[in-house]
C-alpha cells in the first residue's frame, strides 16, 4: 500500500510590491509577525493542550505524585520508546532521570525566556534534520514558545503542538529523560577509583547536568526545552528511532505549519535576485536549511571527507543573511554545537582584520567552537548544493484542503498526468500556494511499503488548453511539492502525476506479486 496524500490551497489577498529595480518582488507571505499556520484546529489544539496539562497537574498535586506518561514511559517501556518494529540502530542509555534529578535548578527556558539556536546540542540520536530545523525555527520571535503551549514544571507535565498531516496535534509528555551515565554500583573498580570510591562525589559530578543526557541537550546550564521538545517529537512519531534522518524542510513544516520547497543551488538563475528576494528575508517570513551530499571516498580511500570542516549528508541551519561594508555574509549553524567551516571568514581566519573585528556586532557573530560560523555568500552557494526553504504565514492567510486515496497504475507504467485531479475556485484575485503532500511516513516508518513516491502536478484554468504553470522540479521522492502563484478569480483544476521508485530489497517481492499489485495512493490537497 502506498502513502496517503493531500492537496492544500493557501490563499491571501493580493498585495503589490516592487523592488528598487522596478521588477516584481517575490511574493510577500507575512505582513504582520510570522507565526504558526492558522487553521481551524490551531486554537482548538492550543486550548485542548492547556486544559489537559492543567487537569493532569491538578490530579498529580491532589495525589502528591509527579506525572508519569503511560503512553511514552521511557523507564517501563524502554524498547518501544526507543525503537520501531525493524529498527537497525542500537541505543544504550544507562539510566532514566527526571529533569529535577539531572539539574539542581532546572528551568524550561533561560532567564530571558528567549530560546536560541546556540542552546541546541545534538546527542546520540541521528536526528540532525530535526535539530537543525529546531535551531532555524528558534531564530524567529516567539515560534518555539508558541509550540510549547503549557507546562507545570513542579509535577513534570509538558504540552506541545506539532503540525502533522494537515492538522495541529497535541502531544503531552512527562519530564523523564535518558541519561548516559550509569549508577555508581555499575562502574568497574578502576572507574570507581577515579572518584575515590565515593558515591556522593560521583553522583554530584558525573550524574548531574546537561552533559549527562543521552540524546539532545541545551548549551545553557539547567535549560530543559531542547531535550523535552525532542522527546515530544519522538512521541509524535512513535519512538526515537523514527525521527532519525529526513529532510530539514519537512521538520520545519512539522514545527510551524509552513510550506517547504527544496532548491538546488546550481539551479539559481540570478544569485543577486536570490540574495535580495530570498536570503535577506531569512527568519522574517521564511526559514532556510542547507546541505550537500557526502563525498565519494573510493578514489583516495579515506574513511570520511569534509569540505573545509563541513560534513556531507548533514543538515545545517541558516540563521541570518547580512550585508556589511559591501560584503554579503550568511551565518550558519551546525546542530552538533561544534564542527565549523574552516574556509574564508571562519573563526580566527586572516580575513578578520581589525576593521572587520569591529564590524562583528553588525554580523551578530562571536568566535567560539559553538557550531555557529560565517560564510561569504559566494562560498555558501559553492559549498551547499541543496537549499531547503520554508515559507511562514500570518493570520491573513486562509487554508482549505481535502484528502483522496488514489489508485496508482501497476508497473510498468508511464509517468503521466490524468489519474487524478483536484478542482477548486477562487472568488477574487489572490496570492496562492498549492501543495500536494503525502502522509508523514515517519509515523509509520516500518510499514511504508515497497515504493518511494514522487509527486508532481500541473495547473489549468477551466476552459483553457494550455497550463498556467507546473511544479518546479528539484529532486525526486519529496514528501510534498508546491506552487506559488497569483490567481485571478475563476475555476481551476490541478492534474496530478505520480511515480514510484521500488526499493532494491523489495524488488523480488514486487515481481512475485506484480500481477495482483494495485497500490492506492491517498492524496492530500
Amino acid at each position: 500500500m502506498a502513502d496517503p496524500e493531500t492537496v492544500t490551497t493557501t490563499t491571501q489577498e493580493t498585495t503589490t510590491t516592487t523592488t528598487t529595480t522596478g521588477a516584481p518582488s517575490v511574493l510577500s507571505f507575512v505582513q504582520q509577525e510570522p507565526g504558526l499556520l492558522v487553521t481551524k484546529e490551531l486554537d482548538k489544539a492550543i486550548e485542548y493542550c492547556k486544559d489537559k496539562v492543567a487537569r493532569i497537574a491538578k490530579t498529580c498535586k491532589d495525589r502528591n505524585r509527579k506525572f508519569r506518561d503511560i503512553e511514552f514511559d521511557l523507564e517501563n517501556d524502554k524498547e518501544n520508546c526507543l525503537y520501531g518494529l525493524f529498527t537497525q540502530e542500537e541505543y544504550t542509555p544507562a539510566d532514566v532521570h527526571r529533569v529535577t534529578q539531572i539539574f539542581d535548578k532546572p528551568h524550561f527556558f533561560d532567564d530571558d525566556e528567549k530560546p536560541g539556536s546556540n542552546d541546541i546540542i545534538q546527542g546520540a540520536l541521528g536526528d540532525t534534520s530535526f535539530l537543525s530545523a529546531l535551531a532555524t525555527v528558534s531564530t524567529v520571535g516567539e515560534l518555539i514558545k508558541t509550540l510549547c503551549v503549557a507546562r507545570d514544571e513542579t509535577v513534570g507535565v509538558y504540552g506541545f503542538i506539532f503540525f502533522r498531516d494537515n492538522a495541529w496535534k497535541t502531544v503531552i509528555i512527562d519530564d523523564m529523560l535518558y541519561t548516559r551515565v550509569p549508577k555508581y554500583e555499575e562502574l568497574k573498580y578502576n572507574e570507581q577509583e577515579l572518584y575515590h570510591h565515593d558515591k556522593d562525589i560521583y553522583n554530584k559530578s558525573a550524574r548531574k547536568g546537561g552533559k549527562s543526557l543521552y540524546f539532545a541537550k541545551s548549551g545553557e546550564t539547567g535549560e530543559t526545552w531542547v531535550p523535552l521538545i525532542e522527546k515530544a517529537y519522538a512521541k509524535l512519531h512513535g519512538n526515537y528511532s523514527h525521527i532519525v534522518g529526513g529532510d530539514v524542510c519537512d521538520a520545519i513544516e512539522d514545527l510551524t505549519g509552513g510550506v517547504s520547497s527544496v532548491l538546488q543551488s546550481k539551479d539559481i538563475l540570478d544569485v543577486d535576485r536570490f540574495w535580495n528576494d530570498e536570503l535577506l528575508r531569512a527568519n522574517k517570513d521564511r526559514l532556510f536549511g542547507c546541505s550537500f551530499n557526502s563525498l565519494d571516498t573510493s578514489r583516495n580511500g579515506q574513511a570520511k571527507l569534509s569540505v573545509q570542516g563541513l560534513m556531507g549528508d548533514h543538515a545545517y541551519s541558516v540563521l541570518r543573511a547580512v550585508e556589511v561594508k559591501g560584503k554579503r555574509f550568511v551565518v550558519v549553524r551546525n546542530p552538533w554545537g561544534s564542527g565549523e567551516w574552516t574556509g574564508r571568514w571562519s573563526d580566527g581566519s586572516k580575513e578578520w582584520t581589525a576593521e572587520w573585528l569591529d564590524a562583528m556586532p553588525d554580523i551578530q557573530h562571536v568566535f567560539g567552537d559553538d557550531g555557529q560560523f560565517v560564510m561569504e555568500y559566494s562560498d555558501w552557494l559553492d559549498c551547499f548544493s541543496q537549499i531547503d526553504r520554508t515559507l511562514l504565514f500570518d493570520s491573513s492567510w486562509a487554508m482549505s484542503s481535502s484528502w483522496l486515496r488514489v489508485p496508482a497504475r501497476p508497473l510498468p507504467a508511464a509517468w503521466s498526468y490524468g489519474d487524478v485531479s483536484f478542482a477548486f475556485s477562487v472568488t477574487r484575485k489572490t496570492n496562492s500556494i498549492l501543495v500536494l503532500s503525502q502522509l508523514d511516513t515517519k509515523y509509520f516508518k516500518d510499514l511504508t511499503g515497497k515504493a518511494d513516491w514522487s509527486l508532481d502536478f500541473v495547473l489549468y484554468r477551466v476552459g483553457e488548453k494550455e497550463p498556467i504553470t507546473e511544479v518546479p522540479h528539484s529532486q525526486f521522492n519529496l514528501r510534498s511539492v508546491n506552487l506559488e502563484v497569483e490567481l485571478e478569480a475563476g475555476d481551476y483544476v490541478a492534474y496530478v502525476r505520480l511515480d514510484r521508485f521500488i526499493k532494491e530489497s523489495e524488488v523480488r517481492v514486487l515481481q512475485y506479486n506484480l500481477a495482483n499489485s494495485w497500490p492506492n495512493v491517498p492524496l492530500y490537497w
